[in-house]
């Protein structure tokens, strides 16, 4: 029995589509390398060929082209080699318009009411469409001197092709004309044709176009002078005259100082400055552009303009980047060596040692694997503390874990999934003492961690510490990105604003505050993603000082693959964000307040926002100048930067004691984790303008974190004072 196919289509496997999160930015990366590949193609950096061709033999051009005129006619098979008449000189400028000098020689032309031929490479008219329709509505005829002027003689035909289309789309959008008008770059006079040139001439005749050469050269390129340029410049024997100049190339103030006694010296002589179809007496080689043909040239000088403009920016927003490292990292290593040589003196202290019990907040949502460590790294502290464990909805026995351990001091508190900020607010509740430490259900802490982080509530100007946090797992690629991140990037941060006096966040990994201050500001909000910055904030705006304490350090698990490090740091940018938006009336308050939001917010917002979206602009010109050069200064400059990175890291290991081997990673880390976290940025940009809004998110753990890595243990004299 032969089998039926059923009605029903089989599913087949679903097309997997690219997240908007990664198609946005990369469409935007795709769109500005595309502007700049144009904008190298306009510039001839790139598809430019500089070669010229040696002189060869001859005998196969006619003797009617090496010994007739200028103007050489080969169009229809036919051939015909024209000067033109007596008293009659057809000035011809090449290479331009360019911006300085061509305005300058036009500005010559009208005062002396003379016309001529501009023979302009497309890559100047693209950029500089304004002056060529200055030339067209003047008077003065236009003709093709190729896109990217190259040796024709060295080209194929469909190069000569492209040269000659991409010069006259030029011309269509800047002056909505076609030429029938010809000049080869590095032409001179006609005797001067040879066998590998000839050719080249024969068939651009066979696409419509009239060659013009010239029989005077007044050789202004070699800048031999006024009164020189005007001797080779004049006619002979009151012959007409095609004579070649430049506007284009380099100085040009020779030329125009020539032009200016040039043209009246011959005209007071019975002489006429005309174009070369007035010269000859044929109809105008200029042809109006119409219709689809006008759009695309239009279309084409508003992308290289687009182009250009946005090069400009690109290397303004690349100077920026450059002034903000550099700025940041001579901030970070100077303020960083004061804030360790402050802290580190011999008899430094806070105040009077802090030695009462302090509660410890730990909000658990699914920490099921990594709860029991970080319960058990607390009760070894040598500082007598109670344990609140908030449950914060979770649905996988993360609080029956913890009340199976069945630890003395330690509590459950159990809410309706909420949000951290209302966990930790449940927990501030449930609190009996004065200093509240707050902690991730992922991390655990040294036995000294909390003695060490509450030492800074001895002066009691002081609201919060910011403690410091380290990565776990450092062993996989990713982890060790992070571990540099962590020790350069946040807690040298956190020293050189510590002494600025506006320290941005206090981690939730390790952070202590005092409850009177989170009572004053309203404990903690759920208006923005980052929680702890938005406290932080607050803190500085009430006018407590938030200080680092470098030895509070506790040991938390990062992301371990690139969608958790996605979201966990797409949180933290946009809750940045958000909070310095929040708290933006501190740039116009008075006080403690007017004070952070006139050092920290500018600072948070340069070194934390602005400088991280633009510096893959680093990298965008590092490949830029790979592929159009300079090739060395671009690699010098970029491992130059990298060597400043190198050394702040270097340093910044060095004041936290860790081991420098991590740190072979830093170059693969600044060329690819960059990239993501601008990703990451342009993302939270895109979220804020469109009015987005994101839950607390939750990122899997493994609880590979198990104890402190190397962790201190208490000092022999260390008491362990357990809470009653």
């Amino acid at each position: 029995m032969s089998s039926r196919k059923s009605g029903r289509r089989r599913a087949g496997p679903r097309r997997r589509r690219l997240p908007l999160r990664y198609l946005l930015p990369s469409v935007l990366l795709a769109a500005l390398f595309a502007m700049l590949m144009l904008r190298g193609y306009v510039h001839s950096e790139i598809l430019a060929d500089h070669r010229i061709a040696g002189s060869t033999h001859n005998d196969k051009v006619p003797d009617e082209v090496r010994k007739g005129g200028p103007v050489i006619d080969v169009r229809g098979g036919g051939l015909n080699t024209v000067g033109v008449p007596d008293g009659r000189v057809v000035l011809t400028f090449d290479d331009g318009p360019d911006p300085e000098w061509t305005p300058k020689v036009l500005d010559i032309l009208k005062k002396h009411r003379a016309h001529a031929v501009f023979f302009v490479t497309g890559t100047m008219a693209s950029r500089h469409p304004d002056l060529v329709r200055r030339m067209v509505d003047e008077g003065h005829e236009v003709g093709l001197h190729t896109f990217n002027h190259p040796d024709l003689s060295l080209q194929s035909t469909r190069r000569i092709d492209w040269e000659l289309s991409q010069n006259q789309l030029a011309l269509a959008g800047a002056a909505q004309i076609r030429t029938s008008l010809f000049r080869p770059p590095y032409s001179s006079f006609s005797h001067a044709f040879d066998n590998r040139s000839w050719p080249v001439t024969e068939y651009i005749g066979s696409r419509g176009y009239l060659t013009v050469v010239n029989n005077t050269d007044s050789q202004d390129w070699k800048k031999p002078g006024v009164d020189e340029i005007i001797r080779r410049s004049m006619p002979k024997d009151g012959k007409g005259a095609i004579v070649l100049m430049h506007d284009s190339g380099g100085d040009r103030s020779q030329t125009v100082a020539a032009l200016d006694r040039f043209i009246p010296d011959l005209a007071d002589k019975g002489y006429r400055f005309t174009n070369l179809s007035e010269a000859l007496g044929t109809p105008s080689a200029h042809t109006p552009v119409t219709g689809l043909d006008r759009w695309k040239g239009q279309a084409w000088i508003v992308l290289v303009q687009a182009a250009d403009t946005i090069t400009v920016v690109l290397a303004a927003g690349l100077a920026v980047i450059g002034f903000l490292v550099i700025t940041r990292f001579g901030l970070m290593l100077l303020l960083s060596f004061l804030h360790a040589r402050k802290v580190r003196r011999r008899g430094f202290s806070w105040g009077p040692p802090v030695t009462g019990p302090v509660s410890v907040l730990v909000p658990a949502y699914n920490e099921a694997k990594c709860i029991e460590n970080t319960v058990r790294s607390l009760m070894d502290s040598d500082h007598p503390i109670e344990i609140i464990v908030i449950d914060d909805g979770s649905s996988d026995g993360t609080a029956r874990i913890v009340e199976d351990l069945r630890l003395p001091n330690v509590r459950v508190v159990r809410q309706l999934n909420a949000g951290k900020p209302a966990a930790l607010n449940r927990g501030i509740a449930n609190a009996r003492y004065e200093i509240i430490v707050m902690m991730d259900g992922d991390t655990v802490f040294e036995p000294s961690t909390v003695r060490e982080l509450v030492q800074p509530f001895g002066d009691p100007g002081i609201g919060a510490v910011a403690g410091n946090a380290k990565v776990g797992n450092r062993d996989s690629l990713i982890g060790a990105w992070q571990h540099i991140e962590y020790v350069m990037g946040f807690n040298l941060d956190r020293r050189m604003y510590d002494l600025l006096r506006c320290m941005p966040t206090i981690p939730g990994a390790v952070g202590a505050f005092r409850r009177s201050a989170l009572e004053r500001v309203g404990g903690m909000s759920d208006d923005t993603l980052a929680e702890d910055t938005d406290i932080t904030m607050a803190m500085h705006r009430d006018g407590w000082k938030v200080v680092y304490a470098e030895k509070a350090r506790a040991w938390t698990e990062a992301p371990e693959s690139v969608q958790q490090l996605w979201s966990q740091r797409y949180r933290w940018s946009y809750g940045t964000m958000q909070a310095i938006w929040k708290h933006r009336r501190a740039l116009v308050d008075r006080g403690p307040s007017g004070r952070f939001g006139r050092v920290g917010l500018p600072l948070v917002s340069l070194f934390m926002v602005l400088g991280p979206l633009l510096a893959p602009l680093i990298d965008v010109f590092l490949l830029y100048g790979l592929v159009f050069g300079p090739t060395a200064r671009t690699v010098g400059a970029w491992l130059g930067v990298l060597a400043i990175q190198l050394a702040c890291a270097a340093y910044a290991f060095r004041l936290d004691r860790e081991k420098m081997t991590h740190l072979i990673s830093l170059p693969l880390q600044q060329i690819l984790y960059r990239q993501l976290m601008y990703v990451v940025l342009l993302q939270s940009w895109i979220t804020a303008l469109t009015g987005g809004r994101l839950r607390w998110q939750k990122l899997r753990r493994t609880g590979v974190v198990g104890s402190a890595p190397g962790g201190a243990r208490p000092a022999p004299d260390a008491e362990r004072r357990p809470v009653g």
